[in-house]
């Protein structure tokens, strides 16, 4: 998690929505930092931390949408090397997902 803490200098926001992988608590102390309310899953090794349940549901979302999209093999494995087509073939799955 050594990028994550550089990233974080260029969040905003009020809320950081994130996965168990980023339950530690120098990343928490960076977000309390930034005035950012940490809403992540606690690690089973961890204190059991609730998280705010609305927040959380919009975290699932996102979670089973790019879930969604690694259902794609092309996308999943990176056949196009360029970023253009990639990002041609992102929006022709986004848009399928979206039909359906």
């Amino acid at each position: 998690m050594t990028k994550a803490g550089d990233l974080l200098v260029h969040a905003a926001g009020k809320v950081c929505i994130a996965d168990s992988g980023y339950d530690a608590e120098h990343f928490r102390d960076a977000l309390a930092f930034l005035g950012m309310k940490p809403v992540i899953p606690s690690q089973p090794t961890h204190p059991k931390r609730r998280p705010n349940k609305e927040l959380y549901a919009l975290r699932y979302l996102v979670e089973v949408f790019f879930h969604g999209l690694k259902r794609f093999r092309c996308l999943a494995s990176r056949y196009e090397k360029s970023a253009r087509n990639y990002l041609a073939l992102i929006h022709i799955a986004c848009i399928r997902i979206w039909l359906n």
